[in-house]
């Protein structure tokens, strides 16, 4: 015969012994000087930015803002990796501005940036209706982006060009009427590294008939190389990865083992993260593991049309 046990009683516990301590001994996170500061009417972009609640995020801006400026101050890169989403939220003024400003030093894409770069030169205009074109069997058909841009890559290579430089020197030689908008083509003016760094298959280009996947390979390889001699002299200076989740991130860290293989010191980075979700590639290979023994790593989330102006702005305002 099975024999049940009696279960213990509980009864609620007295709280009358609980040890407490006084209120102005325990330390604290947030302090009174550190809350915002009203806006007042007509006040100056940098006291906006004196005003905001010193934590947080905050602390973190704020931070990028001085590795940016240091990195200046001490002549060390500021390399903008990036996805094309910038580009089409329309940040390429504020990108090209500060490549002007010799505050970004190099400029890496994945190749989506390179067709949408060359579509705002030529026409002003980019970004189809995806679904609407797929469904026509037309998405990515436009004649001119295939031709312009596998001419340029194909031609390019052959006198010894990564992808970026191809792309930049046609459109900077181009009578596009706004072809002062294309990054490529303010790198090439201004000759500091634009590379662009390719997965067959992803861009809308590589269904042309003019597409040459020699071309592309060798021009993205001399890409990744001279991106990695960049990358090697990074000690002291900022890497921001601009809305890319996948490609960028893993050409970095892959960029990053070489140049210390080689026996190049980088150690000492900033490191940042900006898109409106923190992926895991980023976290990972932009922040996390790049910095493990030395340096710092910043996300800051957000609309990329709102966040990388106010940085930019704040940069600027600090010089």
């Amino acid at each position: 015969m099975l024999k049940f046990h009696t279960m213990k009683k509980y009864k609620p516990v007295s709280f009358s012994k609980i040890k407490t301590y006084p209120l102005q001994k325990r330390k604290n996170k947030v302090e009174i000087d550190s809350s915002a500061t009203p806006y007042n009417h007509g006040d100056s972009f940098g006291n906006f930015i004196r005003r905001l609640p010193d934590i947080l995020a905050v602390k973190d801006f704020k931070s990028v803002v001085r590795a940016v400026i240091n990195a200046k101050k001490n002549k060390r890169p500021v390399i903008l990796g990036m996805g094309a989403h910038p580009i089409k939220v329309g940040l390429s003024p504020v990108i090209i501005d500060l490549m002007q400003r010799g505050i970004i030093n190099a400029i890496s894409t994945n190749g989506a940036c390179i067709v949408h770069d060359f579509e705002l030169s030529f026409t002003g205009q980019t970004s189809e209706d995806v679904a609407e074109e797929l469904c026509k069997g037309t998405f990515g058909m436009a004649r001119e982006t295939g031709e312009y841009i596998n001419k340029a890559i194909n031609s390019g290579v052959k006198k010894g060009y990564g992808i970026g430089r191809a792309i930049g020197e046609m459109i900077y030689n181009s009578s596009f009427k706004f072809k002062g908008r294309s990054i490529f083509a303010s790198a090439y003016k201004l000759d500091i590294p634009a590379t662009v760094h390719i997965a067959i298959g992803t861009d809308i280009v590589h269904m042309h008939p003019r597409v040459d996947g020699a071309s592309i390979g060798k021009g993205s390889l001399l890409d990744f190389r001279l991106f990695t001699s960049v990358v090697s002299d990074l000690e002291g200076g900022v890497y921001i990865n601009l809305g890319s989740a996948v490609i960028m991130p893993e050409v970095f860290l892959k960029a990053l083992t070489v140049a210390r293989n080689l026996g190049n010191k980088v150690d000492n980075i900033t490191t940042v993260n900006m898109d409106f979700i923190q992926h895991y590639r980023p976290g990972q290979n932009v922040l996390k593991r790049p910095t493990m023994k030395n340096g710092c790593a910043y996300a800051l989330t957000g609309h990329h049309e709102i966040m990388f102006p106010l940085l930019a702005a704040a940069i600027i305002e600090e010089i």
